[in-house]
């Protein structure tokens, strides 16, 4: 019994850093489906629709390259590293590639 104990307190402790090195961030992964100057709409690889409002202090990355807001666009992949403000989702970074073009087959 006292090893049981042992384990879930370290599976905690170890669950607890894990948290901890993400910053206690909220990631949203998907395609973006609308923008605006304010917020950006992702269909997540879930199917569903997050909506995450945009600061002057977002940073945007292209691939691996340092970027713009006016870069994305609609059919991008996202990735966007998010804090939760009451409840709503704030962009602290928003990492983006092209979408995949269509076939021409």
């Amino acid at each position: 019994m006292n090893r049981r104990v042992l384990i879930t307190a370290l599976l905690f402790a170890c669950l607890s850093l894990f948290a901890r090195a993400h910053g206690g961030m909220v990631h949203v992964m998907g395609t973006v489906t609308a923008l605006s100057d304010i917020s950006i709409t992702v269909e997540t690889t879930d199917k569903k629709t997050i909506e995450v409002a945009l600061t002057d202090a977002t940073t945007y990355e292209n691939g691996s390259k340092p970027s713009t807001r006016k870069d994305l666009k609609i059919g991008a992949r996202v990735v966007i590293h998010a804090v939760k403000v009451k409840d709503a989702l704030q962009a602290h970074d928003v990492r983006f590639s092209e979408g995949t073009p269509a076939s021409s087959h």
